[in-house]
């Protein structure tokens, strides 16, 4: 299955049916009077949340939704029937904008959550409901009223709990590989990973939701490499997990080209609370890795962790260390409810 994290849909709810214009004329009956019913009202476009998804991709083969008409009203007070409503189905972290792109719809976090985008017309009134005491035969009715159209934009984020960052090739894939059950492709060239990675990393009886997106180099905010379209999947990130590759020329200068991207992108992502760790610490030499832990902790002004995504070594301290900060606000489900468990006990 294909990645899509963005797609353009075209909506419309359904037209209210017509009231109808009808007299009951019946042998035998002498009064027979204004017997038209009311048109049915239409259907709504109504977009649901639901679990099992975590791609756009069934908005790619299709992008037109309209929702059912109104019924028309008939005679002998017969009523139309409602329009049946069409529902949209898409992943946790959708979030709806208006065709400019800007304008926010609606923000999709949580299971089972749903939201109506256009309402059906309401049906039009028969001429049986405007009879009284004083128009006992009135020849007129209501037409329904008509449904709304728009064009909207899909946008995923997805939900996790601590994101993955970092320039290609610096060990992301290998750490979530180490870390969780997701199996990324991992290759000796950068942009191995093309789009967006989720896994579960559990640790000390504790779950997280962990997110590795692709690399990102120095322009990325100007479209060089891939972009950095894929921020948007670590905006809702409790922490970031910056990794810095040992092996590179200067871990520093590595470090702030992250941090610049991630400036130019938006300043709510730059203020999340980040652990700086230098990964592939056994593929260099001690002298080596003591020179580039003294220049990534001058660029970071902290000191910063040591973890190798292939021997494991460190990998545990990293993982309580993202632990702690997600224990405080998690976001996704699975980090709620081991927050919420109660402690095992005999």
């Amino acid at each position: 299955m294909k990645f899509l994290d963005e797609a353009k849909v075209y909506i419309r709810s359904g037209d209210g049916g017509n009231g109808c214009v009808a007299f009951r004329r019946e042998k035998f009956i002498e009064f027979g009077g204004p017997s038209g019913g009311n048109g049915g009202k239409g259907g709504d476009v109504v977009i649901e949340a639901v679990d099992g998804l975590n791609t756009l991709i069934d908005y790619r083969y299709q992008q037109h939704f309209k929702a059912q008409r109104g019924t028309h009203g008939m005679g002998k007070d017969r009523h139309g029937a409602n329009g049946k409503d069409i529902q949209l189905k898409v992943p946790v972290g959708t979030q709806v904008f208006d065709e400019d792109r800007e304008t926010l719809l609606a923000d999709l976090t949580e299971v089972g959550q749903r939201i109506t985008l256009a309402k059906g017309g309401n049906g039009g009134f028969g001429n049986a409901h405007f009879k009284s005491s004083t128009n006992r035969a009135p020849r007129h009715a209501n037409p329904g009223q008509p449904g709304e159209e728009r064009w909207l934009w899909l946008r995923l984020k997805l939900i996790a709990d601590a994101g993955l960052v970092g320039l290609p090739n610096a060990g992301k894939s290998t750490f979530l590989a180490a870390v969780s059950a997701a199996k990324p492709k991992i290759g000796d060239y950068p942009f191995t990973t093309l789009h967006p990675q989720l896994g579960v990393v559990s640790i000390d009886g504790r779950e997280f939701v962990l997110a590795d997106i692709p690399g990102l180099i120095e322009g990325a905010h100007e479209g060089a490499g891939l972009g950095d379209r894929f921020l948007g999947h670590i905006e809702r990130c409790r922490v970031l997990l910056h990794l810095v590759d040992a092996t590179c020329e200067h871990a520093g200068k590595a470090y702030k080209t992250v941090r610049n991207e991630l400036e130019a992108y938006a300043e709510s992502l730059a203020g999340k609370r980040e652990i700086v760790a230098l990964n592939k610490i056994d593929a260099v030499e001690p002298e080596v890795l003591k020179e580039q832990v003294k220049r990534l902790k001058r660029a970071c002004k902290a000191t910063p962790m040591q973890v190798s995504g292939a021997t494991g070594e460190g990998v545990p301290e990293v993982l309580r260390a993202l632990a702690a900060i997600i224990d405080e606000a998690p976001v996704s489900t699975k980090a709620q409810g081991a927050a919420g468990a109660a402690p095992w006990s005999p």
